[in-house]
C-alpha cells in the first residue's frame, strides 16, 4: 500500500536528513508551570522583555544543559544540523554564547553540525550592544550575524545597514527576522532586499519568517518576490511559529499565518524550514520536531510534491546555514 509519508521520509533520509535552519536553543526548555500560566498569552514584544529575567539569572551551565537537551532531541527526531540564534546583549553578555561554543563541540562529536548566529533583541546600534556584537565576531564565536529590525525601532534601515556591513566585513552570512506578525502594515522583507543589493550581499542573506508578505495584495507580493530574486535572498519558514496569530480587524487578502512558500518557489526563491522556539514561553508545547513543522507546511499550503518538500527539509537548509552539500552516495 502506497504511503506518501514514507516516500517523503525516505527522500529526506536519502538527502542527508533534516536541517533545522532556524531555532533558539539557548531558550529551550525554559518554560515552567509558573511562567506558562503568566506570560504565554503576552504579546511577542512583551515576551522579549520577560525573557530578560531568565537571561539575567541563568548560569553558563544552565545554558549548556538546555542547549544540549535541544540538540539531543533534534538528533532523536532525525535532524543532522541546525542554526541557532543566541542572545548577545547587556543582560546576558556572553553567557549564552560561551555555552554555545561548548555545545557546538559536543554536538559535533555526536555527528550533529550546529551553527551559531547572534540574536539582537536589544538591537545592534546602541554602543554597548554594538560593542558586544563586534567582539563576538572578533573572537570567532559566530557563524552568522542575526538581525531583528524592530529592536531598533524607527532605525530599521540603520539596523540592517550595520549587520550587512559587518557581514561583508567579516565574511559572514546574515539571517534577519522580518515580517513576523501576519500584518499588512509590515514591509520589512522589501527593505531587507533593497539593502542587501545596496551592500552587494546577494546570495548571503536569509529572511526568516516573512509571514506578513501573505497579508499583502498580489501585486505587492509579486514585487517583493521579484526584488528578493534580484537580491538572491533566501527564506526560512517556521510553520508553527505564528500559527496562533490573533484575529484582527484589518482587511487583507484571504491567507493564513504561514510564509507563502508555494509562491516563493514559483518565483525561483530558495526556502528552508526551521522550528523557531522549543519549550519556552513563546512556544511551550513545541519540541522542535521537524517532521511536525514540515507536516504543518505541506497541509497548510497544500504542497504535496515530495521532491520540493524534501529539498526544503534538507539541501535548502544546508545552503542557507552554510553547511556542505550532502553527497554521501545520495541519489539527489
Amino acid at each position: 500500500m502506497f504511503n506518501p509519508n514514507n516516500k517523503l521520509a525516505n527522500r529526506i533520509k536519502e538527502k542527508g536528513g533534516f536541517i533545522n535552519a532556524h531555532a533558539h536553543f539557548d531558550r529551550a526548555y525554559t518554560v515552567t508551570e509558573e511562567n506558562m500560566e503568566k506570560v504565554v498569552n503576552y504579546h511577542l514584544f512583551d515576551k522579549w522583555k520577560f525573557v530578560d529575567l531568565f537571561k539575567k539569572n541563568a548560569e553558563v551551565s544552565i545554558y549548556i544543559n538546555n542547549m544540549m537537551s535541544a540538540v539531543n532531541q533534534q538528533i532523536k527526531n532525525g535532524s543532522v544540523g541546525a542554526l541557532t540564534f543566541v542572545d548577545i546583549d547587556t543582560v546576558c553578555n556572553f553567557k549564552a554564547l560561551e555555552a554555545a561554543q561548548i555545545v557546538k563541540k559536543e554536538a559535533k562529536a555526536k555527528g550533529f553540525e550546529l551553527k551559531i548566529c547572534s540574536q539582537a533583541l536589544k538591537g545592534v546600534l546602541a554602543p554597548r550592544e554594538n560593542k558586544l556584537l563586534r567582539k563576538a565576531l572578533e573572537l570567532g564565536y559566530l557563524d552568522a550575524i542575526g538581525g531583528l529590525p524592530r529592536a531598533d525601532r524607527e532605525l530599521e534601515q540603520a539596523h540592517l545597514d550595520e549587520i550587512l556591513y559587518l557581514g561583508k566585513e567579516y565574511g559572514k552570512r546574515v539571517h534577519v527576522h522580518v515580517d513576523q506578525l501576519n500584518d499588512s502594515l509590515e514591509r520589512e522583507t522589501e527593505l531587507l532586499a533593497q539593502r542587501t543589493i545596496h551592500w552587494g550581499m546577494q546570495g548571503k542573506v536569509t529572511a526568516v519568517h516573512g509571514i506578513s508578505i501573505a497579508a499583502h495584495e498580489k501585486d505587492y507580493r509579486q514585487q517583493v518576490y521579484k526584488l528578493s530574486k534580484q537580491a538572491d535572498l533566501s527564506f526560512i519558514t517556521c510553520p508553527t511559529a505564528w500559527i496562533d496569530s490573533r484575529r484582527t480587524e484589518l482587511l487583507t487578502p484571504t491567507h493564513n499565518s504561514i510564509t507563502p512558500v508555494e509562491e516563493m518557489i514559483q518565483h525561483g526563491l530558495t526556502v528552508a524550514i526551521g522550528s523557531d522556539n522549543i519549550h519556552d514561553v513563546y512556544k511551550p508545547f513545541s519540541d522542535g520536531n521537524m517532521h511536525t513543522e514540515l507536516k504543518f507546511l505541506l497541509e497548510c499550503l497544500h504542497m504535496y510534491d515530495v521532491e520540493t518538500l524534501s529539498d526544503i527539509a534538507t539541501k535548502n537548509g544546508r545552503l542557507v546555514i552554510g553547511m556542505e552539500e550532502y553527497t554521501d552516495g545520495a541519489k539527489i
